[in-house]
């Protein structure tokens, strides 16, 4: 006798649902897309007024620290390789406690730094259409921005990763011309990479805030670690060219908006558009074209990668089951991608960057500090999910300590407001985790 089948098909769920669909070069123009978000486009300016001609010399102390940072999130990534980037890695190597404050830390900054850089990207489109200053059609053109964003991730995540390269290659193209264009014109009397041109430590280390604010981006874009072929390759290799060519273009930037705008760089609200517009009459409107693409690069790349991590915390139980379910057709998590979009969407309606960077930067840095040190464990333990050859650091603890040290330090400069602020968000997640582990324990069927 026949037996009849169920036509109702099963939810996916879980990694194995998932399709390794990003390669290396995707993964680095993920990671290089997230990162030159809309940070870049402020930071010249911002640093300026920080540390004066020495402003260069802040990248160069951002880029020593992120450096090793970048080094152990290639050396875990290619260990851990389940999807959920860091709240994945501290699991694996700390357990479920370090893993949801890491990975819920994270969220929610990435949630503010989305809604802030929108808020951004709002601006910088009245500054080409003036309409867009409007209350009625700034919250019109968010609306549209996220349901765009929304639907190019709904469709899978191989056109999500084809939209993400070709917004890189978009806003990355007319940055690298600025500067190698523009260093043929800087007046180097403007420049400065000695300490002794820095106004004081405490500016210096309020300059790097902003310079690891600018630089951070890699955890999100590699939260999607389940889709990713051979994350023990592709890892280590996107992580470490897309960081360094971030770090020779931010720099090179700095020093070309120093170097033709000088004391002028630190009162301007646009200062790439601004540089560009000494160059050539037309690339002031290049470049706030430019801006915009490259914040759009940003959103689509924090949606990708923050989606994921709710899949990953729905995956583990601290979420509902249902955002470890994906679309039976593209196989990508349809509930965390609304939910993500949704909630930023409603914070860049009444936001602004200026008001999420600080507190957002400050988080990362923690989250970079627990990478660290998680890094080194998995090494020492020689974690190996998937049983392939994963990069060792060199040195031992070396490298995780310098790293996790630099972290610490600069998140020293923050005032008494900002670690209020961050104090206030981990006690809450810490509740947050409680009540769910108490919930999943008298929720557990008596034997």
């Amino acid at each position: 006798m026949a037996t009849q089948t169920d036509p109702t098909p099963k939810p996916l769920e879980g990694d194995a649902a998932l399709i390794r669909a990003v390669g290396s070069f995707a993964l680095a123009a993920a990671v290089m897309n997230v990162i030159v978000g809309g940070g870049i486009f402020r930071m010249p300016a911002a640093l300026s007024g920080q540390v004066g001609s020495a402003a260069p010399l802040a990248l160069v102390a951002g880029a020593l620290a992120i450096i090793p940072v970048a080094l152990c999130f290639a050396a875990i990534g290619s260990r851990a390789i389940a999807t959920g980037g860091p709240y994945s890695y501290l699991r694996a190597t700390f357990g479920n406690f370090a893993g949801f404050l890491a990975g819920a830390l994270m969220w929610i900054s990435n949630v503010a730094s989305s809604a802030g850089v929108a808020a951004a990207f709002a601006v910088q489109m009245a500054n080409l259409v003036p309409w867009f200053s409007q209350p009625g059609p700034r919250a019109g053109l968010l609306t549209a921005l996220y349901l765009l964003l929304y639907v190019l991730n709904a469709f899978g995540v191989k056109l999500g990763a084809r939209a993400i390269t070709l917004l890189a290659g978009l806003k990355l193209t007319p940055l690298f011309l600025l500067v190698g264009i523009g260093l043929f014109f800087v007046d180097w009397t403007l420049v400065s990479f000695s300490p002794g041109d820095v106004p004081s430590w405490a500016a210096l280390g309020t300059g790097m805030v902003l310079v690891m604010f600018a630089y951070s981006g890699m955890e999100t874009a590699l939260v999607p670690s389940g889709e990713v072929r051979d994350p023990s390759r592709s890892v280590p290799r996107a992580t470490m060219v897309a960081i360094l060519l971030v770090v020779l273009l931010y720099l090179g930037l700095q020093v070309v908006s120093q170097g033709l705008l000088g004391p002028a760089l630190a009162g301007s609200g646009v200062p790439l558009a601004d540089t560009a517009g000494v160059l050539w009459s037309a690339g002031r409107t290049v470049l706030l074209v430019t801006a915009c693409i490259s914040m759009a690069g940003f959103l689509l790349g924090n949606l990708l990668g923050s989606s994921r991590l709710l899949f990953a915390l729905g995956r583990d139980g601290y979420l509902p089951h249902h955002y470890a379910r994906v679309s039976a057709r593209h196989r990508v998590p349809l509930l965390a991608l609304a939910t993500h979009a949704g909630l930023a969407w409603l914070l860049a309606l009444g936001g602004t960057f200026d008001t999420l960077a600080l507190i957002s930067g400050g988080a990362v840095c923690l989250v970079y500090a627990l990478v660290s040190v998680a890094a080194w464990r998995a090494q020492r333990r020689n974690l190996r999910e998937r049983g392939d050859a994963p990069f060792v650091l060199w040195g031992g603890p070396l490298v995780p300590l310098i790293a996790a040290v630099a972290m610490v330090l600069i998140v020293t400069t923050l005032t008494a407001k900002e670690w209020l602020a961050i104090g206030v968000a981990l006690g809450g997640l810490v509740l947050v985790y409680l009540a769910v582990t108490v919930f999943k324990r008298t929720a557990r069927p008596a034997l």
